[in-house]
């Protein structure tokens, strides 16, 4: 499962949202970090009502355009949940691995070109 369909059913899983919502939804759970534009969401929310891991959840017409609103499915919230938990593991495995090592343990830092802080 790639960043931006977690972070999807992520915002989905604390109710419906139209796609503008899971949107901006999206780009306060990741800090600002995954901006999705319009085409990106919409492709993979059709994708995932085809999953059904999301459903359309209803339809109305704000300013004389339809709104749509999506919701977490059953299935969807198992995968979510699934997700999480490996993430999760893999962070933990991450995060020990990086108590290890011994610049860590000495309380430095590595920048990337191989120097200490």
């Amino acid at each position: 499962m790639q960043e931006p369909t977690f972070l999807i059913l992520t915002a989905l899983a604390a109710g419906p949202k139209h796609g503008y919502g899971v949107t901006q939804e999206v780009a306060e759970i990741s800090e600002g970090t995954v901006t999705l534009r319009a085409g990106t969401l919409y492709g993979a929310l059709d994708r995932l009502v085809e999953q059904e891991l999301v459903a359309v959840d209803r339809q109305e017409v704000v300013d004389g355009r339809l709104r749509r609103y999506y919701r977490l499915t059953d299935a969807g919230a198992g995968k979510l949940a699934e997700r999480a938990r490996r993430l999760r593991k893999h962070a933990e495995v991450a995060e020990s691995r990086l108590q290890a090592r011994p610049n860590l343990a000495l309380g430095f830092t590595a920048d990337p070109f191989g120097a200490c802080a």
